[in-house]
């Protein structure tokens, strides 16, 4: 015993995997008091990873390709010309990009130094974090093709929201010096996003056919870890959560479930390739179809990796901005899908 006390102690825990650790905490904790239903989880994840894989192999396949070819550059194009055009161009690429909120750290960077206007900024910044080639798909796996595509629509909504306001108060004399004085360019040990040439022939360049290589196993491995986690948490509370309590908290009409949907995506969000099979489970339990939108927009805007993005970057009053925003972004969402939903649209 003193041994095993001794071995824990050293353990370098920074370099545990967070995730995979999550995975075995939730399965000692069910082997410790709940042995019968620890193989009902591993088969229920297990199941759910294979039905998943198809759309996990053509995700990686395909960023995996763009990061490859550099099509990534494309996305610069947004921020010249007009700010109104910026906006909406801003608003589509970052709804449609597959950039995650670390990556994105960089250009953004670039940006506001260079003097980009902070209004196009911020309709990207928003709309990035929530929706990339492989979460749509994921979530078209878990939740259904309407649900991805309204959430892709309320992506695209969020980023002209946000872009449009801060237009506004940026022609108001606001956020007239967003960026703090000292800013990191670097993230994850990657170089800058959005930089190199066109070459829709990525295999014809060692250097591209080794990033397409690194990229494809990168991301299959960070999938594959985060919805083995989903799937294990969506086992878990579709056993101990009663369908009641979800219900009378989460369902029903009006605007009461969808402001708490908004609120409580801040803390619970994990990541916008986790939290689909966790709201799946959770519409099972009686949660709406408004409530659960406003928890995943809210939650992709209110994600550790996008705050931490924001806060690093800008000064507090637009770091405040970009957060009331997004929770009336989601709101906003959540309203709208709900009532699609409720007259047969969706």
């Amino acid at each position: 015993m003193t041994v095993l006390i001794e071995g824990i102690r050293k353990l370098e825990w920074r370099k545990i995997d967070g995730a995979w650790l999550a995975v075995g905490v939730v399965l000692a904790i069910l082997m410790a008091f709940d042995p019968s239903q620890l193989g009902k989880s591993l088969r229920f994840a297990a199941r759910a990873l294979a039905s998943t894989a198809p759309y996990i192999g053509f995700a990686i396949l395909a960023v995996a390709y763009l990061k490859a070819s550099s099509a990534e550059g494309l996305v610069a194009r947004a921020f010249e010309g007009r700010q109104v055009r910026m906006i909406f161009l801003a608003a589509a690429l970052g709804g449609l990009s597959p950039f995650c909120s670390c990556e994105v750290i960089p250009f953004i960077a670039g940006l506001l130094a260079l003097g980009t206007p902070l209004a196009p900024v911020m309709a990207f910044w928003l709309s990035s974090p929530l929706m990339d080639p492989p979460a749509f798909l994921i979530t078209a796996s878990a939740l259904g093709w309407n649900f991805a595509i309204a959430k892709t629509i309320g992506a695209v909504g969020m980023g002209l929201l946000g872009g449009f306001v801060m237009l506004a108060l940026t022609r108001g004399g606001w956020f007239a010096d967003p960026l703090r004085p000292r800013v990191e360019t670097g993230c994850c040990g990657r170089a800058a996003p959005f930089s190199g040439s066109l070459h829709w022939k990525f295999w014809e360049i060692d250097e591209r056919r080794a990033t397409f290589t690194r990229e494809l196993l990168e991301n299959g491995y960070f999938l594959i870890k985060w919805l083995s986690l989903a799937y294990l948490l969506e086992s878990v509370m579709l056993a101990y959560i009663p369908a009641k309590t979800i219900a009378g908290i989460l369902g029903g009409e009006g605007l009461g479930p969808i402001v708490l949907s908004a609120f409580i995506g801040a803390p619970a969000y994990l990541n916008s390739y986790a939290a689909p099979p966790l709201v799946a489970g959770l519409m099972e339990q009686g949660m709406s179809a408004g409530a659960a939108m406003s928890f995943v927009v809210a939650g992709g805007v209110s994600s550790i990796p996008a705050m931490t993005a924001v806060f690093a970057l800008v000064k507090r009053q637009v770091f405040a901005a970009y957060v009331m925003i997004g929770f009336l972004g989601a709101m906003l969402a959540g309203v709208t899908y709900g009532a699609a939903v409720g007259f047969g649209y969706a």
